[in-house]
């Protein structure tokens, strides 16, 4: 018991269905042992679960609510935990992209999710899951989201989306041959969207990115301006206009420098035919 990690059940989801999950152990006298012979796993994973290492999946919960007879109270929270695999602040900025008129976003190493094919986020998602980041539950979920999140932007009037990828992201195999093909074929139609502008920032530009992480700029109906930015971590959306407009013109700034849209639409066919 001298290791014994302190839980705080405002830190997360997690760490609430952790809490709540040695609260009702230690009220039983039960081992981590005890417990996971009764649920069907080993004590390290009770362990895990409880200090908020490992999300805990559906079937997880239900064996916790069966060993305990607390219903379907763990299954039920578990669906909120299943949600940390989107790192914090990520949600609430979602909820903001689906109603922005105007959305700016540079994307560095992959394609961003507004414009991956579902193939494409499947892909990338399984890596996920192989690190043993994420479970497979919540691998489908983030799969799921990004077709939400697409979903959510066919509307009417449809927002302006302007994206600016750094070369390196339709450099970046995902998947098989089937999958980059059809993820190429996604881009160049959007390009031909009439509310979107498509911009390859090439590996020439140096030291003259002005960004080296990716950035999004979203202008509300109301004119009002959001920013959305990532550590490894959680998400920060700025709300601040004193903040958010030095990056919008650093973002215009790019923009100028970016290829335009029809020299980035011919470096994508030419990625996509294999062409140096």
């Amino acid at each position: 018991m001298l290791n014994r990690k302190d839980l705080d059940p405002e830190e997360s989801p997690s760490a609430q269905f952790g809490q709540r999950l040695r609260l009702l152990r230690d009220e039983r006298g039960w081992t981590q042992d005890e417990l996971a012979a009764r649920v069907g796993c080993s004590g390290t994973h009770i362990s895990a679960v409880e200090t908020g290492r490992r999300p805990p999946t559906r079937r997880f919960a239900s064996s916790i609510d069966r060993v305990f007879g607390t219903g379907d109270r763990f299954e039920r929270q578990s669906l909120a935990v299943r949600h940390t695999a989107l790192i914090e602040g990520f949600p609430e900025y979602v909820a903001h992209e689906g109603r922005a008129s105007e959305i700016r976003l540079y994307e560095v190493g992959i394609i961003p999710g507004l414009l991956q094919t579902p193939e494409y986020a499947a892909t990338l998602e399984a890596d996920a899951v192989r690190r043993e980041a994420i479970t497979p539950e919540q691998a489908d979920e983030r799969v799921k989201l990004v077709a939400k999140r697409q979903a959510a932007l066919v509307r009417s009037p449809s927002p302006l989306i302007l994206a600016v990828l750094d070369e390196g992201c339709i450099h970046r195999p995902m998947g098989g041959s089937a999958v980059m093909d059809a993820q190429f074929a996604r881009l160049l139609e959007f390009a031909e969207l009439p509310n979107t502008v498509l911009q390859i920032a090439p590996f020439s530009m140096g030291a003259r990115r002005p960004f080296s992480l990716p950035i999004t700029v979203l202008t509300m109906p109301d004119r009002s301006l959001m920013s959305y930015a990532e550590s490894t971590h959680r998400g920060h959306l700025e709300r601040e206009s004193t903040f958010v407009l030095p990056i919008l013109t650093a973002y215009h700034q790019l923009q100028a420098e970016a290829l335009s849209q029809a020299a980035s639409v011919a470096m994508i066919e030419q990625v996509r035919k294999g062409s140096p």
